[in-house]
């Protein structure tokens, strides 16, 4: 992905100027290469859903109304934010985005890209200082090391490029628990308290014997091999892909997590049916009839992916300790390089990221945990942060620690495409289908296919 961002034809970086709101004249400089010294009418923000938009609205002082569809946010100075929506499935919203990226320096004022977000799977694609497509925040009038000195370190690091460049910024933090269901728990271990199930997933031989011991009254551990990927894909040592290399690094870690996986398919501690994630079966995993006692989720998981899937009751779900840390996930905003709304962009960063209020209000209203270390260490204190779904279990408390400790994986701009991809070569290996060579030559053949540019795939020995 890094040589397809070579290719384009972007604008340079910017200066950015001091407005006052929209269509105002700049006090001085320029806002960009044509010497533009106002700012645009129309600000456009690129995702693949709406969540970004929920939270805009509900903290950015500067909303003043969104239409029916959700499809334009009017704002009190007179500007207009345009949303563009794509899915991220099969990547769509990236094609999307890197066409409209690729278009940006003779686009029009109205048409530019001012705003996008990118997820922590393909958030490096886009932060490469070779790309330049994501402005470095102190560009913006950003000073990472004093605006966002609430943050954490590891949400600053996943959106810096090599160099250590900041050039992006989330509200949220995706530190990963485990969520279970309270009636499996009471009748197999005879009780649902968090710290005892907690006792019971401590590590990965404690979460081994449970799984056993839950396969003996006729349940799943998890729903599928697919739920545990991350916890596994967290532990690497080296990146998919070497910055500026052609080889494809696959990493002890996810072997592991291969052999593991295969091992408690085989065993009858995962659900043979459920292939993968974000598909019918395993939604449906997620329901009251189902038989699967956890899943792995960070908070969005729970509000986002979980409690849509649930139709019982509010109280049946409850959340503990993983048996590894880990984070999944994370929506990073970036500023477009030449977009005719820095100061916007700007505004809209500070407030989304760095305001520990507003980062309090989403954590409230949507049960985020959110990018602000002072204010979910309150938080996991907070009766207020209760949540209604976990029958008014408070799931910062369990967030907190995990954040604490977290270390990011090492990132490439190849990480997404390659844990789609050994997941997908793999699945019919855990099914019986094909044997470990096959799966590993499918493996092969699905990354060239994608990756023409990549000319080797390196196995642990």
């Amino acid at each position: 992905m890094k040589r397809r961002f070579l290719s384009l034809v972007l604008a340079s970086a910017m200066s950015v100027t001091m407005l006052a709101g929209c269509g105002n004249k700049a006090n001085d400089g320029t806002s960009g290469k044509s010497g533009q010294t106002e700012e645009g009418k129309i600000i456009n923000i690129y995702s693949w859903n709406d969540e970004f938009r929920q939270r805009l609205e509900a903290v950015y002082p500067q909303v003043e109304s969104t239409s029916k569809d959700g499809t334009v946010t009017k704002l009190k100075d007179g500007c207009e934010i345009h949303w563009i929506i794509n899915p991220n499935q099969d990547g769509v919203y990236q094609q999307k985005l890197d066409e409209a990226l690729g278009r940006q320096a003779d686009a029009s004022a109205d048409d530019k890209v001012d705003i996008f977000l990118s997820e922590t799977d393909y958030v490096y694609k886009y932060t490469d200082a070779a790309a330049d497509v994501a402005m470095p925040l102190t560009d913006l009038g950003i000073d990472p090391d004093k605006d966002l000195a609430d943050q954490y370190d590891f949400t600053k690091t996943t959106a810096s490029d090599a160099d250590g460049v900041q050039r992006g910024s989330t509200w949220q933090c995706c530190p990963g628990t485990m969520v279970y269901r309270r009636d499996i728990a009471k009748e197999v271990f005879g009780t649902d308290d968090p710290t005892a199930v907690g006792e019971k997933v401590k590590d990965w031989a404690a979460m081994k014997q449970t799984a056993e011991e839950l396969k003996q009254k006729g349940y799943y551990a998890f729903a599928s091999y697919a739920d545990t990927f991350r916890l596994y894909g967290n532990s690497i040592s080296q990146p998919w892909v070497e910055d500026g290399a052609t080889t494809v690094n696959v990493d002890q870690q996810v072997m592991n997590w291969i052999k593991d996986s295969k091992e408690w398919l085989d065993a009858g501690y995962l659900n043979k049916t459920v292939k993968g994630q974000w598909n019918d079966d395993w939604n449906k995993a997620m329901g009251s009839e189902s038989k699967v006692f956890a899943f792995l989720f960070p908070a969005w998981g729970i509000d986002f992916t979980l409690k849509p899937n649930w139709d019982g009751e509010d109280g049946e779900w409850a959340v503990t300790n993983p048996p590894q840390e880990y984070n999944w996930g994370g929506s990073y905003i970036h500023a477009a390089t030449g977009t005719d709304n820095p100061e916007h962009a700007k505004d809209i960063i500070l407030a989304m990221t760095a305001k520990k209020d507003n980062l309090l209000k989403i954590s409230q209203d949507y049960s985020d945990f959110t990018n602000t270390k002072s204010g979910m260490k309150d938080a996991a204190t907070n009766a207020d942060f209760a949540s209604d779904f976990l029958g008014g279990q408070n799931p910062f408390e369990y967030f907190a620690p995990v954040a604490e400790n977290i270390k990011i994986a090492p990132l490439s701009a190849y990480d997404q495409g390659c844990v789609e991809l050994i997941q997908n070569a793999f699945s019919d290996y855990f099914q019986g289908k094909v044997d470990f060579d096959k799966a590993k030559a499918n493996f092969e053949t699905a990354i060239q296919e994608r990756y023409p540019e990549i000319t080797e795939i390196q196995w642990p020995e």
